[in-house]
């Protein structure tokens, strides 16, 4: 038998015997692999969506607005068409600044744009459902239908005018909604608005009747598309004041509706990733004696080192990868929806080969840095010493033995179970304050308070950048808080099983079942607590390295209320593998531990 064929039946007659053992691992390298290949693809999945945009609606590389009138704007508009750098145009066409609302009331500003019945050869918007306008409809842009819930065969009323809505199209002449007004009234910055298209003598009639702001835009499109920044400066002493805008900042400003979530995804990666190892490594702890063992065995029928390291780290990493592969297929399809929140854009994406190999190196760092050290230790252990091993005995300390005979009989067990196992106790510690720190987080930012995109900041249309941060961080926050409640659950079940033999002495000596499953619950509320005060401060810490200046802090009593609520919750967690623990009988735990 080859020695690949062996490590193959060995790893999976391991991985049927420990199926639950498996499975956690499985969940943790899995979700901590997507959260990071998300939080890594934004910005070239963002990108990568702008650019398939653009290139099917004939999007232009530069588009000139001027909020002024006469015909200094005029003259320079055509000077800007004639430019020998410009192969084609649309436009000039008005741009009308006025106010939508739908049939149950819901209302924003909106920027109408007075379009040709047939498209030209620069800015063609691509029709996505319906048709595109006709006398006496509109078109909505498909990122401000979907907010405001309308579809084709609605209507809308635009200025105290009603009008159907004939079409949803997508463009890539604007930003995204609600970002699609470009300049307001003047030239200046305006409201938050949505996009919609009438044609030509329809937004001139609504412009006229309704005495509405207008600014003229011209589409252009380069000999060079990428000198959109030296087009702006060629021009920038013209008579006439006009803003540029290049494809560039429009792929940019896209970016905008992001600017929390990469952080939210990158760091929430990296904090899953912390729990993932600290509950890989309470398994790899939990099986360390057996996995000693099975090295003596190996050892006994002449395996050599490589062999043993290969059958013992085999598992952990084949699981590993199963979970990276299962993350990054997750990556790959929730990724469009996290990129491109407001359905403006169209296209398909995928993972770049550089997240593809990040979020691999990070599965098999989970894995080698949490089973690395049992796997040395078990090949370090001599053969007739890892055939007879048992659980690590504590070395005996009178002064603390004479500390905790003064003790409550359920704090006592808790003390004497975290001092024999410091280490364990400083991975539970963390586990805490990294949960403690992503609830932190999801309450300061509910504490915010958003502006909507209703009219005079009215929550008539959510903030969508707000709410999308909310959603995410809340299921980055879900993720830890389940990963977490695994860690708890298994350290508390691993060092009960450790110390079986101590408990069942301690039940000879008068200690009840009660007393026992306390105990096993102290012995995790101990580390617990310092890991969530300390995760007050950290979580505050960390979130004004990202925040806004005008951020507003969460209450203390939200904060604290957080920590004490994960120490109940520890509690709760602990009792019941604590609790299936103290009533295994003495006899069998006594004889268990001496056979």
């Amino acid at each position: 038998m080859g020695s690949l064929v062996l490590v193959v039946r060995l790893v999976l007659a391991d991985v049927r015997r420990h199926k639950i053992q498996a499975a956690m691992l499985l969940l943790a390298v899995t979700v901590a692999t997507a959260t990071m290949a998300l939080g890594l693809s934004l910005r070239g999945v963002s990108d990568a969506l702008y650019e398939q945009t653009r290139a099917a609606t004939a999007g232009p590389d530069v588009v000139a607005l001027s909020g002024d009138t006469g015909s200094a704007v005029a003259s320079a508009l055509t000077e800007l068409a004639e430019d020998p750098d410009v192969i084609a145009h649309h436009g000039p066409y008005r741009v009308v600044y006025a106010n939508l609302a739908t049939r149950d009331s819901t209302s924003s500003p909106v920027v109408v744009q007075g379009f040709a019945e047939t498209p030209g050869t620069v800015n063609r918007p691509l029709v996505t459902s319906g048709r595109w306008v006709r006398s006496g409809g509109t078109v909505l842009e498909r990122g401000f239908a979907t907010a405001l819930g309308v579809g084709v065969g609605d209507r809308v009323t635009i200025a105290g005018r009603p009008y159907p809505v004939v079409g949803i199209a997508v463009t890539a002449a604007t930003s995204i909604y609600p970002w699609a007004a470009q300049v307001g009234p003047g030239g200046g910055p305006t409201d938050y608005s949505g996009l919609a298209w009438m044609t030509r003598s329809d937004a001139r009639t609504l412009a006229s009747a309704q005495d509405l702001p207008v600014t003229t835009a011209l589409d252009l499109k380069l000999r060079d598309p990428a000198g959109g920044d030296a087009f702006r400066e060629a021009h920038r002493d013209s008579p006439a004041r006009i803003n540029f805008h290049s494809w560039q900042f429009t792929a940019v400003q896209d970016m905008v509706i992001l600017k929390d979530t990469q952080p939210i995804l990158v760091v929430g990666s990296w904090l899953l990733s912390f729990l993932a190892i600290t509950g890989v490594a309470a398994l790899a702890a939990g099986r360390a004696v057996e996995q000693t063992r099975r090295a003596g065995l190996l050892k006994a029928v002449g395996a050599a080192p490589g062999l043993i390291a290969a059958v013992l780290l085999t598992e952990y990493l084949a699981l590993a990868l199963a979970g990276d592969a299962l993350g990054l297929t997750i990556a790959r399809l929730t990724v469009p929806a996290i990129a491109s929140p407001t359905d403006s854009r169209i296209g398909g994406v995928g993972l770049t080969g550089a997240t593809v190999a990040t979020a691999t190196a990070l599965a098999v760092a989970v894995a080698v840095l949490s089973t690395l050290r049992p796997t040395l230790r078990a090949m370090r252990t001599a053969t007739v010493t890892a055939l007879s091993a048992t659980a690590h005995q504590p070395r005996h300390r009178p002064w603390l033995t004479a500390l905790s005979a003064l003790l409550p009989t359920p704090l006592l067990l808790g003390l004497r179970l975290t001092a024999r196992r410091p280490g364990r106790a400083v991975l539970q510690a963390c586990s805490t304050a990294t949960t403690v720190i992503a609830i932190i987080a999801l309450l300061t930012l509910h504490a915010q308070t958003e502006r909507g995109y209703g009219l005079n900041g009215s929550s008539a249309l959510p903030n969508l950048r707000g709410e999308h941060d909310r959603r995410l961080m809340l299921a980055v926050t879900i993720l830890l808080i389940a990963l977490a409640v695994v860690n708890t659950i298994t350290l508390t079940w691993t060092n009960a099983m450790e110390a079986q033999a101590n408990m069942a002495i301690a039940r000879t000596l008068g200690a009840t079942p009660g007393q026992i499953t306390a105990g096993l619950s102290t012995a995790q509320l101990l580390p617990s607590l310092p890991g969530a005060l300390i995760g007050v401060p950290l979580g505050v810490g960390l979130l004004s390295l990202f925040a806004a200046r005008n951020s507003v802090d969460a209450p203390s009593s939200w904060l604290f209320g957080a920590a004490l609520a994960i120490l109940l919750a520890t509690a709760a967690l602990t009792a019941l593998p604590a609790r299936l623990a103290a009533r295994r009988p003495v006899a069998q735990a006594l004889s268990a531990e001496t056979a």
